[in-house]
């Protein structure tokens, strides 16, 4: 039997009565966002030119895992890349030699989420085991010697990044919520409760204060948060199934997200909705990672059909498409510095795009 109250008009508040007040007030929302989306992005940039030209070759690839690659981040020194692999290993490469500088072997397999620290003296890692460890690397000792567990959730960690320094890290887990994490004391800063599935994937604003972060999941939803509060300050609906992957715009002002509805799309904070979406008929497979080009002018999109996608960000086309590997295309990054594509994948190897 559904709790009465009575409100001060005397009418009874049945839960029935108040969800079809609050989704009548969503149609109502959303009929006044409607209005105030008089163009689409398709038809402000038309009298920008295509890119016509666009050329991208496999310049290296990295060979030493032994599972499927799950995760890759680059250090902010533009040369070496961090990643972690089903095989329980996380190793630290020089992407110039394809030299392996560390390897660390986990307690666990399935190492979904690793990160470089700012300073590039920290790697942290972590996947089923549901914590997330920091690593230094230091030339002398062996990383997992001095390895500290920072962060705990009741879910297999999903991802991480560290915040502008070292002392922080944010963590994004199975257990539908986000955190923030003194890495010192190993203390919860922030903890961040608004997703109804799995958080996927996690990004920091570029912005100078770097207050805010994205978070996309399983619920088809991506959440934009502000670190101080842990309050959700908006959120975008749009997509069919799951979010595997989102990314920040270079200006911090529209961040892109990757789904299984085989889509990217691009959302604004600023007009607050969609305002591109990428997508093909001939594409039916998966988006699992996003990023975009230094300039944010191109969108990588790695998929399931073993491919990147490349995407005029401002005109919805594909650019090109790179036959990248010879399994599901995991994990793609641009380097810091814009010159380099590296994209990780379920065959094993990563590689280095120029």
């Amino acid at each position: 039997m559904a709790t009465e109250a009575l409100r001060i008009d005397g009418s009874p508040d049945t839960v029935e009565a108040l969800s079809a007040e609050a989704a009548n007030l969503k149609k109502k929302l959303e009929e006044e966002k409607a209005k105030l989306a008089d163009m689409d992005m398709g038809e402000v940039t038309k009298k920008i030119e295509s890119i016509t030209q666009f050329n991208m070759k496999a310049r290296k690839v990295l060979k030493g895992h032994h599972g499927k690659v799950l995760c890759m981040d680059w250090s902010r020194d533009k040369r070496h890349i961090v990643s972690s692999s089903q095989d329980g290993k996380m190793l630290v490469w020089d992407a110039f030699t394809t030299n392996k500088e560390h390897a660390v072997t986990m307690p666990t397999t399935w190492v979904m989420a690793c990160s470089y620290g700012p300073t590039g003296e920290v790697v942290a890692c972590g996947g089923l085991d549901n914590k997330c460890t920091i690593y230094p690397l230091g030339l002398e000792d062996d990383p997992a010697t001095k390895k500290r567990a920072v962060a705990t959730h009741t879910s297999y960690l999903s991802c991480c990044t560290f915040t502008t320094s070292d002392k922080q890290i944010l963590t994004g887990s199975g257990d539908s919520t986000c955190a923030l994490w003194d890495v010192e004391s190993g203390q919860l800063i922030q903890s961040f409760h608004g997703h109804a599935g799995d958080v996927m994937s996690i990004d920091l604003s570029p912005s100078e204060t770097g207050n805010m972060f994205v978070s996309g999941g399983c619920d088809k939803v991506a959440n934009v948060w502000d670190m101080r509060t842990g309050e959700c300050v908006q959120m975008f609906e749009g997509h069919d199934s799951d979010i595997n992957s989102v990314r920040f715009y270079p200006s911090g002002d529209a961040f892109a997200t990757g789904s299984d509805d085989a889509t990217c799309r691009l959302f604004d904070l600023r007009a607050d909705r969609e305002v591109n979406c990428y997508k093909k008929e001939s594409l039916i497979f998966g988006c699992n990672s996003v990023d975009f080009s230094i300039s944010g002018r191109l969108l990588f999109g790695g998929y399931n059909d073993y491919s990147v996608n490349i995407w005029d960000v401002l005109k919805g086309h594909r650019v090109s498409i790179l036959y990248a590997h010879e399994n599901r295309v995991s994990c793609l990054g641009v380097s810091p510095d814009g010159t380099a594509l590296c994209t990780g994948s379920w065959d094993y190897t990563l590689k280095i795009w120029a």
